[in-house]
This record gives structure tokens, sequence and C-alpha cells, in this order.
């Protein structure tokens, strides 16, 4: 019998964790009881919220205790099911964490089809990210044709959809990412208008250039200097969607918003959100998102040359030192590390 290979958060991070606040176990592989089935992962979601589950801080959601099996979203197949609504050899996503077998009683699980798209497609565009893209512009947002959209973290697993999904409704998208190979990507790949480079360390000049007539929509994912900037720009009766503040995850000051007097100035509608809050909308995203992706582009299948998926994985049949150190720091490139290209807007 196989062993079960987990990660466990092994300590609370001081700033940007590392693999020494995690350990690599193996375990017996569990067997389900009544009404549990037995999933093997093959696919492993690495999101900016879990630096969030890593601080015993108080939060929208329960954080890992030490010892823990660390939380994430997965997809794999099930192996064993005793569970009336779930047969072996179907294929699941749900959250079973960062471990290669996890028993569940089918509690928040979906099912996939793995003819439809990749699977670690459930995992991005069609999963979690691309509802969370989905809910943040079109649910709270609210956008209208000829609208100016700015998208922080414009190529990452949600920002990607979200500027996809801006130029689907008629508006232009302008993104901000970290170095000129990100922001030519978000404009030669995904689609945006135009990309500024906060590194070159002018971001309000670059993003005036770019935004001659103002922000109508900020979608934000970064938070700090980013969101402040961003405050200078915005138009009256404008909107802010806080979906993330990535900037601030690890660090150990909070920045202090210099810019919250626009808010006031011009009417700004300023919304946070958690994408777990709206369950009744993922049905409707889901099927919009994957309408998009049959319509409009050909799903690349994984491993073909140039064919990247917008969210971070992690193949779980990896080597174990490359699984150890993918554990350790979601930045690593590995072979088994696959990120992203646009899926949803025809170019």
């Amino acid at each position: 019998m196989p062993s079960n290979r987990q990660v466990l958060l092994a300590s609370r991070p001081s700033g940007v964790p590392t693999e020494a606040n995690f350990q690599l176990v193996e375990t017996p592989v569990p067997e389900p009881s009544d009404g549990q089935i037995l999933v093997r992962n093959h696919w492993l979601s690495l999101d900016p919220y879990m630096r969030g589950r890593m601080d015993a801080a108080k939060s929208y959601a329960k954080y890992v205790e030490l010892g823990e099996v660390m939380t994430g979203g997965a997809v794999g197949e099930i192996v064993a099911s005793r569970h009336p609504q779930y047969a072996v050899g179907e294929f699941v996503t749900g959250a079973f964490g960062w471990q290669e077998y996890a028993l569940s009683d089918g509690t928040l699980v979906r099912k996939v089809d793995p003819q439809r798209a990749p699977l670690s497609y459930s995992l991005g565009v069609l999963g979690m990210p691309g509802v969370t893209a989905w809910v943040g512009l079109l649910d709270i947002a609210q956008p209208k044709a000829g609208e100016t959209v700015l998208v922080s973290a414009a190529t990452g697993a949600v920002g990607s959809v979200v500027g996809q999904l801006a130029k689907i409704k008629g508006c232009r998208a302008v993104g901000i990412a970290g170095g000129t190979a990100k922001c030519e990507y978000a404009v030669n790949e995904l689609g945006f208008d135009a990309c500024v480079d906060y590194k070159r360390g002018a971001l309000y000049e670059d993003l005036k250039a770019a935004l001659p007539d103002g922000i109508d929509i900020c979608f934000e994912n970064v938070g700090g200097e980013t969101l402040d900037t961003a405050l200078r720009l915005m138009k009256p009766f404008s909107r802010i969607t806080i979906c993330g503040l990535i900037s601030q995850y690890s660090a150990t000051e909070q920045y202090g918003l210099r810019n919250i007097r626009s808010v006031l100035v011009n009417r700004i509608r300023m919304q946070g959100f958690i994408v777990s809050d709206r369950p009744q909308l993922w049905p409707q995203a889901l099927a919009e998102l994957a309408a998009h992706v049959g319509r409009t582009h050909q799903v690349p299948r994984v491993g073909r040359q140039g064919a990247r998926e917008r969210a971070a994985c992690i193949y779980w049949h990896a080597a174990g030192r490359e699984f150890r150190q993918a554990a350790g720091a979601a930045r690593v490139t590995l072979s088994t590390l696959r990120q992203g290209r646009g899926i949803l807007h025809e170019r």
C-alpha cells in the first residue's frame, strides 16, 4: 500500500515563508468510512490566501494549527468510495489540503470533467480564482462598456481572468505587474490594453500616462502603495473591489494609506469580498467561464510547448526533492509547476 505524503505546518512564518516552516511526512493511506471518499490528489493549488492561514490571527477563516496538514485546494481522482453520490474513477476538486491522499464526506466537493479541460484548470480559471474574478468584477464592480478597469497583479491567477472578463464586457483593461516580461505577457497574451511595470519605480507617473481619463474600476489584489497610488487616479463615483492585499500578507509592518481622502472626495464605493460568501453565484460563474473557454480559445493540453495555466499548481507525483522545494516556496520554478496563459479573451 502506498504511503500518504503530507505537508504539515511546522512553524509560523515571520515575513516570507521558508522551507523551514513546513515538514514533509509520510503516513499510512486512510480508509474511507461510510459516507466518505478517498481522493488521490493530482494537482495542488498555491494561492495567496494560504499565507494568512499560517498566522494565528483572527480572519475570515480558521488558521492552520501547528502540526496540521496545510490547507489548500486540490483536484484528483476518487480511488475508494463509500459515498452514494461519488464513484471510483470520478475526478473531483475540493479543499483536500497539501497531501497526496485525502478523505472527504463530499462537503463542498465538485465533480470535474477531464475531457472538458485539463484537470488543473479546476484550480484556476474554472475554479476558485476564476470565480473570484467573476464575482469581484461582474457582481460587485458591475462594469459598463467603455469604462476603464485597472487590475493589480494582472498576471496572477485572479488578475489574468479579471482583465479578460473586462475586455469581454467592452471595457479598457490596464494592468499592473512586476517586470517587462510580465507586462508583455499581459498585453500580448492576455489581451490587456496596457500594463504598467511597478518595478520601474515610477508607478504614479506611468499609471497616469496609461490612464489619461482616470479609473472607473480598480480591482485590487495588492494593496499597500499600489492601492494608495490608484486612489489618486480614481474618477468620481468609481468603484474599488478589494480582492486581496498580497503586498501586506508577509509584511512585518502594515502600510498606512495616505490618499484615503479620495474615497470621500470622489464618492468611491470600496468593497472587500470573500468568494466563499457567495456560493449561490458559483454555478453561474463557472458556467459562463466554461462557455468562454470553449468559445474563444482552444484549451491547451498540459505540457504543450508554450501552453501555461494561470494557476500556480504543483503536480503531486513529483520527485520528493522537488516537492519539498515547492512546499517551502510557491515561487520556486519546477518542471512540475505550471503557470498561466489567457484562455478567455479572443486575440
